[in-house]
């Protein structure tokens, strides 16, 4: 199987292509591929309605634990999270809806003020086709099992091309035990 990074290389190379022969010159052409993110975006929120919709009716309140790390050249302790699976998916819901909005205030100011228009139709697909290859669409859409890599909770998306990673959540019995005997245990997120 071909992973995300490399088809999304591969979509932004095309497009980067077929927007070159684009005339966005003609004002009908560039009302239509404005259009087409408008519309890319309106679907990305009302998939992300349908899963939050989905996690509040299956409101599932088994306790999750995980060491969330301390963050890179910090030299704070790594902190014991316990927590629920329902508010977790909506926690990583609401981390997607913020990422999503920043993505649309970047392309605002890169599409209004730098008046750049060939990112509009690449911020039409990539968005999109990562609002359905994400854990939660995986989990509450698409009704695949929490097993595996759907296993919460869900390591961090790596850096470029996937490299990263070191920092991800620890939901092993171990690094729980060691985390409770250090003190940092017991910090409840609702």
């Amino acid at each position: 199987m071909v992973s995300p990074q490399v088809t999304n290389l591969v979509i932004i190379l095309g497009m980067m292509q077929v927007s070159k022969k684009i005339p966005f010159d003609d004002p009908q052409v560039l009302m239509g591929v404005r259009g087409l993110y408008i519309v890319s975006n309106l679907l990305i929120l009302a998939v992300s309605l349908y899963i939050q919709m989905k996690i509040n009716s299956k409101k599932d309140l088994t306790t999750l634990k995980y060491v969330e790390p301390a963050p890179m050249g910090s030299s704070e302790e790594p902190k014991l999270i316990t927590t629920t699976i329902h508010s977790y998916d909506l926690l990583q819901l609401r981390g997607v809806l913020k990422s999503q909005l920043m993505g649309v205030g970047m392309m605002c100011v890169m599409h209004l003020y730098f008046k750049y228009t060939n990112p509009l139709l690449i911020q039409s697909i990539i968005p999109l086709k990562g609002a359905f290859e994400g854990n939660l669409a995986k989990i509450h859409l698409l009704g695949q099992p929490a097993i595996g890599d759907l296993k919460r909770p869900w390591k961090a998306a790596g850096g470029f091309m996937g490299m990263g990673g070191s920092n991800d959540p620890k939901a092993d019995k171990k690094s729980i035990e060691q985390a409770e005997r250090a003190g940092s245990g017991g910090v409840k997120e609702e």
